[in-house]
C-alpha cells in the first residue's frame, strides 16, 4: 500500500507534536564554564541565573537539556552549539 503525500505530512506533524525533542549539551575538557554560560545566555536567551545553572549541570552531571521543541528546531540548535564549539546532540524528550 502506498501512502499519499497528505498522509505522510500528517504523520510527520503527529510525530513532531507528539514527541518533542531536546538539545543536550555535553561536558567537555576544552570550554571555560564562563564561555558555556555566555553561549546559553546569548544563543538561547536564558537569564544569567538559568544559564549558570545549566552550565553547572553540564559540568557536574556531564550533560544538560538546554532547549526543547520540534525536531527541526533542535537540529538548528545542535548545529548552533557546534558552531560555538560545544558538544551537543538531540534526542526525543521521553528517551
Amino acid at each position: 500500500m502506498q501512502t499519499t503525500p497528505d498522509e505522510r505530512v500528517e504523520a510527520v506533524e503527529e510525530t513532531s507534536l507528539g514527541d518533542p525533542w531536546v538539545t543536550i549539551v555535553w561536558n567537555d575538557p576544552v570550554n571555560l564554564m564562563s564561555y558555556v554560560t555566555y553561549v546559553f545566555e546569548t544563543y538561547f536567551g536564558h537569564p544569567h541565573a538559568t544559564a549558570e545553572k545549566l552550565m553547572r549541570q553540564v559540568h557536574e552531571e556531564g550533560r544538560a537539556v538546554v532547549s526543547t521543541g520540534v525536531l527541526e528546531s533542535m537540529e538548528v540548535d545542535v548545529q548552533a552549539m557546534h558552531g560555538f564549539g560545544l558538544w551537543a546532540t538531540l534526542q526525543r524528550s521521553g528517551a
